[in-house]
């Protein structure tokens, strides 16, 4: 088990020390994302800006017209709300190369509350023509990601919690290309696709289902923009009932995402997300376990949906 967000920065680290032109951009938030050992060792390439994310953004913005690769780093909840503007117009609209990292996502933060969630993010930022939404599942993943960063010019917002999380890959050989997704179980009675940290969650549904004799269909959908349209309609065509699980708001991500794709040849779709109220307050697991969210919470959504 490693954090995402650890995942990231070491993984930033060992191709910044043979690329000059990495530079990374934080908001007083270098314990936060983990960036210590890249300050420490890349000083150069370490620009911080105290709390001031929207001149972060906007600093990264110029860094990458001036032929840097920029990667703004610090808490989701801040830079998909109070720097929204920059990241609309200074990256989006200028298609600069900016990466932008969210640590703390969703509902990492917990007890701190409604500030400091980003359960709208994946809804806002997949609006924006030009930028690319991604949730990497486990830390191998997230490595693997940053590989595909490092030459990628387009801007990317990417998403990780807080904690540890368990792997959902058990080694590094496994297919990760950009924009697609990952089958982790193979089935034809019901399709469970999943983002970012839900995605351990629902495979571990998808395994329990199959002790009772259901063959569920497990969808890692990284990235939610661009999203992988054609095994979203596979699956529709094929298991006829498709559950959604992502640690954000029901409005707009990625169950949106995939109900806006087979709207014109509609299957039952269950959205499994957070509902329009104030989150209750608590620890990540708490709160993933009221709402369903966990592997308990979606094999009963399954099974309540195929008795239907």
């Amino acid at each position: 088990m490693k954090a995402c967000r650890k995942a990231f920065t070491e993984t930033l680290l060992e191709f910044a020390r043979k690329d000059k032109d990495i530079v990374v951009v934080t908001t007083d938030a270098r314990g936060s994302v983990t960036l210590g050992d890249f300050a420490t060792e890349l000083p150069e390439q370490f620009v911080e800006c105290g709390i001031a994310e929207q001149n972060a953004v906007g600093i990264s913005a110029g860094l990458a017209m001036c032929g840097k690769k920029a990667y703004v780093c610090g808490p989701a909840c801040f830079y998909v709300a109070r720097s929204l503007e920059q990241v609309k117009v200074d990256v989006a609209y200028n298609r600069t190369n900016v990466k932008i990292l969210g640590v703390s996502g969703g509902v990492a933060y917990g007890a701190l509350g409604a500030t400091h969630h980003s359960l709208h993010d994946i809804a806002v930022l997949r609006t924006f023509p030009g930028m690319n939404v991604v949730l990497p599942c486990d830390a191998r993943q997230t490595r693997r990601l940053v590989e595909m960063l490092v030459d990628c010019k387009e801007p990317v917002y990417v998403r990780v919690g807080r904690a540890d999380v368990p792997d959902v890959y058990e080694n590094d050989d496994f297919k990760f290309e950009f924009g697609k997704a990952n089958t982790l179980l193979e089935g034809d009675d019901i399709t469970i696709i999943a983002t970012g940290e839900t995605v351990y969650h629902a495979y571990q549904a998808g395994l329990n289902l199959r002790e009772k004799g259901v063959k569920a269909r497990v969808l890692d959908m990284a990235f939610v923009k661009p999203l992988d349209k054609e095994a979203v309609l596979k699956a529709a065509a094929e298991t006829g009932k498709i559950i959604t699980v992502e640690e954000h708001s029901k409005f707009g991500g990625l169950g949106g995402a995939v109900l806006e794709t087979i709207a014109e040849n509609p299957v039952p779709v269950k959205v499994i997300g957070i509902p329009d109220e104030d989150v209750i307050h608590g620890n990540s697991k708490e709160i993933f376990a009221y709402y369903g969210m966990n592997a308990e919470g979606i094999e009963k959504a399954a099974l309540e949906m195929l008795q239907k």
